[in-house]
């Protein structure tokens, strides 16, 4: 069946999330935390990155999860062995998190924790290229993973994920020597779609650049709200 877009309808989706995102934006405001929305295609790298993440800072700020997937909990229950909260939303047929998703997650977040002791939501976004962006939920900066697997060519073909990202990381550096791709030219055509992203070319495998994504996701989070927070996070 043939259909049209629906022009009015997109605008007023996209209109009715916005209000929702600026609702979570306050509550997390409110309650002195980071949100940083971490977003990419299928298998670029992300809960990987976040394993490394919470392994590496989970003793210096307080961190919760909020993990969205289409169907299961697997990568959700990985990032559970870090003892941080991990709230996993499934999406059903829906390829990105809307903000409605993500109030329901501080929900539960709420429920079980005492909100105002969190330094950091980390929100893994479902893998997707397209949708993640256009969608906010009322984080405070956007996060995008590009695997040097996917080729050059992916700022230009989907600019709103480079255009938005705040901080870019390029994963999967241990697979340059063995792959023909041209880093210079990724970096440059991230630059033509955003300017002003931090860049960082990582690797989960070797190190590389993991000091300085966590030196720039800690920027985020101004100092005053950690000093504040309590040592120990416990179900209330």
């Amino acid at each position: 069946m043939h259909q049209t877009f629906d022009a009015a309808l997109g605008i007023n989706l996209l209109h009715a999330n916005q209000e929702g995102a600026d609702h979570n934006r306050a509550h997390f405001d409110a309650w002195g935390i980071t949100c940083l929305n971490i977003m990419s295609s299928p298998g670029a790298g992300k809960t990987v990155l976040l394993e490394k993440t919470l392994s590496a800072l989970n003793q210096k700020l307080k961190i919760a999860v909020i993990e969205g997937d289409m169907t299961t909990e697997l990568d959700a229950d990985r990032l559970r062995q870090y003892n941080v909260p991990v709230i996993a939303i499934n999406t059903g047929r829906s390829c990105h998190l809307d903000s409605k998703m993500v109030a329901g997650g501080l929900h539960q977040l709420e429920h079980q924790y005492n909100p105002s002791d969190f330094d950091l939501v980390l929100v893994e976004n479902v893998g997707n290229l397209v949708c993640p962006a256009e969608f906010e939920v009322g984080e405070h900066a956007k996060v995008a993973l590009l695997s040097i697997t996917e080729g050059e060519d992916k700022p230009l073909k989907y600019p709103v994920m480079f255009q938005e990202a705040d901080c870019l990381l390029i994963t999967k550096m241990d697979l340059a020597p063995y792959l023909e791709i041209d880093i210079d030219r990724i970096i440059s055509n991230v630059c033509q779609m955003n300017p002003n992203a931090t860049i960082i070319p990582v690797s989960a495998k070797t190190g590389e650049g993991l000091a300085i994504w966590f030196d720039w996701l800690q920027s985020q989070v101004p100092s005053t709200r950690t000093t504040s927070k309590t040592q120990n996070l416990t179900p209330v």
